[in-house]
């Protein structure tokens, strides 16, 4: 099953957003076979809780422009780990060490992972150009 359009334009807009903040192993992935609360996850790495903090706020602005507004917001910088629910599609932005440490990569393991070129991504995960 391939993503709707509008689902991969946000998560488009978003990895740009995170990669402008220097976001890091960028991954996205459709689970829309996998689960009845969203089509797609879309998961980034931070170097520190205050770099999360300014992802987020990033994607979160240049969604907005486009007319998308999150669901529901969890956890903080500080936290090292932020959920923003966009309903079909759930950001996920950590810190390294919480990344690793709840390991959604694996968890998630059986979704098809979205292609860098699909994101606007080149394979070393820097924004296309436009």
């Amino acid at each position: 099953m391939m993503l709707e359009s509008d689902v991969v334009e946000a998560m488009r807009v978003a990895a740009q957003a995170a990669v402008d903040k220097k976001a890091f192993q960028l991954v996205g992935l459709e689970v829309t076979e996998l689960t009845s609360f969203a089509d797609a996850f879309l998961l980034c790495s931070a170097a520190s809780e205050r770099q999360v903090a300014a992802i987020v706020d990033e994607i979160v602005e240049r969604l907005k422009a486009g007319g998308r507004r999150p669901l529901h917001v969890e956890g903080d910088g500080p936290g090292g780990w932020v959920l923003v629910d966009y309903g079909d599609v759930i950001l996920h932005v950590f810190t390294e060490e919480k990344r690793s440490y709840y390991a959604l990569d694996k968890l998630w393991g059986d979704a098809r992972t979205v292609s860098p070129d699909e994101l606007g991504l080149d394979s070393d995960g820097f924004a296309l150009e436009q």
